[in-house]
């Protein structure tokens, strides 16, 4: 699988590679994919060996996506997907504690990590990142998809399991069960205010470079800019993957991600929306919540949700105590939930 990956990166690498800040290094390394050690290691307890990855890249239409594949490669693997402003470093430490016997593969999605960006012009959109798993199942060749989805993702992991429930044998969610309930007044207006604020954000970036921090700074920016929900000690996975050095000031660093992710377009439903979609989910689907997170919406639009998709008798859903990141902070308490449910439904 990973040799169809890089013989076509190869030969497209001149039409697929590029970038907002010219030819970077940072969106080239996955062409000359190592095999190398994960850092998640020394997150785990005495004992646990660390898992091996090897970076990867797929590409697309706009450029590629990169990505980190644990384990095996001659079976299909399980897909990590991150949140919004994360990359694939988010998985760090839960990676090394999932079943041996099937890989992880997890990506960076468009604008985030070392993947490509859309080209100036062009925006975000949620369902675009539900596009993406089709685009990525059509390059390997998979008529199912099996995944574990944190935050962002996890709101399109619903949306896909609703769309595509066929396609579907496994899915786990982490935090954000469903699309956000918001009333037609709060979408247009977020519409508005997104395009609008969209046009001052690509001028800013095509005009100047991004600000640079020293290291410390970073994981201090990190780590309120999530509300704390990534501890300081953790902020170096998200980081490792997420910024890049400065050419202007030595010892200092930028946030590589693209800038217009801040104003992406996320879906926009009324609540009748979610509800017609968690009746059309019928695969094994296990989702997780975090006690000490919020949930981003009056709770009954979460509750009613939830009530509907407890009828699917392949549903399994666990509280665990811990922030929006515990899959990053604590892995420990999410990983024998996940366990049980991958060996349940994908065993060998």
């Amino acid at each position: 699988m990973l040799n169809k990956v890089n013989t076509l990166i190869m030969l497209k690498k001149a039409r697929t590679f590029s970038t907002l800040f010219g030819s970077k290094s940072y969106f080239i390394p996955a062409l000359l994919a190592k095999r190398q050690s994960s850092s998640a290691h020394s997150t785990l307890k005495e004992g646990n060996p660390p898992r091996h990855f090897e970076e990867i890249a797929i590409p697309v239409p706009w450029g590629h996506l990169s990505g980190k594949w644990y384990g095996p490669t001659n079976v299909r693997p399980i897909i990590g997907l991150h949140g919004w402003l994360d990359n694939a470093g988010t998985f760090d430490t839960l990676a090394p504690l999932l079943p041996q016997h099937i890989g992880f593969l997890c990506l960076d999605l468009p604008g985030h990590g070392r993947s490509s960006w859309l080209p100036f012009g062009m925006s975000y959109h949620s369902i675009d990142y539900v596009t993406l798993l089709l685009r990525v199942m059509n390059f390997y060749g998979w008529e199912k998809i099996s995944m574990i989805c944190h935050s962002m993702s996890s709101i399109n992991g619903f949306v896909f399991s609703a769309l595509f429930p066929e396609k579907i044998d496994i899915m786990v969610g982490l935090d954000n069960l469903k699309t956000i309930t918001q009333s037609g007044a709060q979408i247009v207006d977020a519409y508005k205010k997104n395009l609008q604020d969209l046009m001052v954000f690509e001028n800013r970036a095509s005009d100047s470079y991004p600000p640079c921090y020293k290291w410390h700074e970073l994981v201090h920016r990190l780590h309120h800019g999530t509300n704390k929900s990534v501890c300081r000690e953790k902020c170096k996975y998200l980081l490792n993957r997420g910024v890049q050095p400065s050419e202007h000031e030595p010892k200092k660093y930028y946030f590589s991600r693209d800038n217009r992710l801040k104003k992406a377009f996320f879906y926009g439903f009324s609540n009748d929306v979610p509800i017609d979609m968690a009746r059309r989910i019928t695969s094994p689907y296990l989702f997780i919540k975090a006690l000490n997170s919020t949930y981003y919406e009056p709770r009954k639009y979460f509750d009613e949700t939830l009530d509907i998709m407890q009828k699917n008798p392949a549903f399994e859903y666990h509280e665990v105590t811990g922030t929006h990141h515990v899959h990053l902070n604590e892995p420990e308490k999410v990983a024998p939930i996940i366990n049980s449910f991958i060996n349940k439904w994908r065993p060998t």
